[in-house]
């Protein structure tokens, strides 16, 4: 991460899997938050471990935090996580709002046939809560993921139904350049709605991401079948110009 900083790098996002299943994450956390040119430290968990480790986390430097939340209805989001932790999500969600984390991104996988019925409750909640729910396009993650073009529902159907049944218009705030989302806000709402559109409209051209894979690979992109070991040049003799060689290669 110091040597990243160093080229310009400012934002980091801690990922997984699932990290909170590293009981000692606080410690990585103060580790990131003090150097100094990382202006930026966020978190994407399932929620599961977060009432227990938010204060040591926020203690630590963590001011923006994800939470993967596919459904709203108990039965159906523990039939899609195959987990019965709706409840503990959802006491996560609260602790860290009570510390005054912000934003709270709540991140929603929508799949044609599974909970697209739900695309309405979760854009009352952005409109009465000050979460910011981003809908994020079921992707071809893995072989056995189930997925087709069908069962994909784009941003602008999500619009298009949001505005019917709410009743209320969404007003554009931000359209992604650097970041990949699309941020919109009912014109009487208190959160945020986000639309990260990766499969109906690509954003590859100005994606500025990387990933450090827990094994220490360098990977450019989330789909990319090359990796680049960073971990063998630090556990080596590698200097810190060897590794930022190494990883400027990669990216070109």
């Amino acid at each position: 991460t110091r040597i990243f900083s160093e080229m310009g790098v400012t934002k980091i996002r801690l990922t997984g899997g699932e990290p909170l299943m590293r009981k000692d994450l606080y410690l990585l956390v103060e580790k990131i938050a003090r150097i100094e040119r990382i202006k930026d430290l966020a978190l994407t968990t399932n929620g599961f471990f977060l009432a227990e480790q938010a204060v040591s986390l926020f203690k630590a430097g963590l001011r923006r935090i994800n939470i993967s939340l596919d459904s709203l209805d108990p039965a159906k989001f523990n039939l899609m996580t195959r987990r019965d932790y709706y409840g503990k999500v959802w006491q996560g969600i609260e602790t860290v709002e009570s510390l005054g984390i912000r934003p709270i991104k709540l991140n929603v996988v929508l799949i044609r046939g599974i909970n697209d019925d739900e695309i309405t409750n979760f854009a009352r909640l952005a409109r009465t809560k000050s979460y910011a729910v981003r809908f994020i396009e079921f992707m071809p993650i893995g072989s056995d993921d189930g997925w087709t073009i069908e069962k994909v529902v784009p941003g602008n159907e999500v619009i298009r139904i949001m505005e019917q049944h709410v009743g209320r218009k969404l007003v554009p705030i931000e359209y992604h350049g650097s970041q990949p989302a699309d941020r919109y806000q009912f014109e009487d709402g208190i959160g945020e709605i986000g639309f990260i559109s990766s499969v109906s409209e690509p954003f590859c051209d100005h994606c500025n991401r990387v990933r450090i894979t827990s094994d220490g690979k360098l990977r450019t992109c989330l789909f990319s079948l090359v990796e680049s070991d960073l971990k063998s040049l630090l556990r080596g003799e590698a200097s810190d110009d060897d590794i930022k060689e190494r990883i400027i290669s990669a990216v070109w």
